[in-house]
């Protein structure tokens, strides 16, 4: 009898950090500018005044978002650096308080109290790889990347501004604004709904009802927008 192996391959999703900045620079990037040249729309005709005002809000935009991204990074190191210097510290001074605490995480886990005993001593051997563990399972902090903070800016700018620029093209080929919105409502409320989309499936989520919500979400901004400037206008 012949026995055929298949081996199991197992997909995970990879560089979530990335992931997660692109989504937050493309989905305020879609849905910002979006919203200001409808809002806009609704007050002027003049697609010359649309245009500069969504292009100044992109620049603006980007920057104040890779700022935040950049801040959030920096904040990140920080925090872990402050608390590896604490775990240090508590390894050297109160080593039993310590292990009692992994004994807990491995109690926990289901581990016999010997077995707990058997591992505890072999990480208390080395003092970098204990402090590690604590720093994993008991804070439940992962080592930052160094050139994360820079890398977030970056990638959250750029995705903003590349979200930007989709809803304000069409008002540059526009005769006026309300033609322009008419193009750039298409093209926006397609791009979010493939942007939705693809978000969804690469997270897990239904992607169709992901879809939908990105979609209704810019669509209520780019409503309001258009609304209360044409109201007070």
């Amino acid at each position: 009898m012949q026995h055929h192996s298949h081996p199991h391959k197992e997909e995970h999703l990879t560089s979530s950090q990335f992931i997660t900045d692109v989504v937050i620079g493309m989905s305020d990037g879609l849905t910002v500018p979006f919203a200001l040249s409808a809002g806009l729309s609704g007050a002027v005709a003049s697609t010359n005044i649309v245009t500069t005002a969504g292009i100044a809000e992109i620049v603006a935009g980007s920057i104040a978002m890779g700022l935040g991204g950049y801040l959030a990074g920096k904040t990140e190191q920080e925090h872990y650096a402050a608390e590896l210097k604490r775990e240090y510290w508590e390894v050297e001074h109160l080593p039993e308080r310590e292990k009692a605490e992994i004994r807990e995480i491995f109690a926990e886990w289901g581990l016999s109290p010997h077995s707990q005993e058997l591992v505890v001593e072999e990480l208390a051997k080395d003092k970098d790889k204990w402090v590690d563990f604590m720093m994993r399972y008991e804070l439940g902090l992962e080592k930052p990347d160094v050139n994360r903070a820079r890398k977030s800016a970056l990638t959250i700018g750029l995705s903003y501004a590349i979200g930007g620029i989709i809803p304000l093209t069409p008002y540059f080929f526009a005769q006026d604004a309300l033609h322009g919105l008419m193009y750039s409502c298409a093209v926006t409320l397609l791009c979010l709904f493939a942007f939705g989309y693809f978000k969804s499936k690469m997270t897990g989520q239904p992607p169709v009802w992901g879809a939908v919500k990105v979609t209704l979400i810019g669509t209520l901004a780019a409503a309001a927008a258009f609304a209360v400037a044409h109201f007070i206008e």
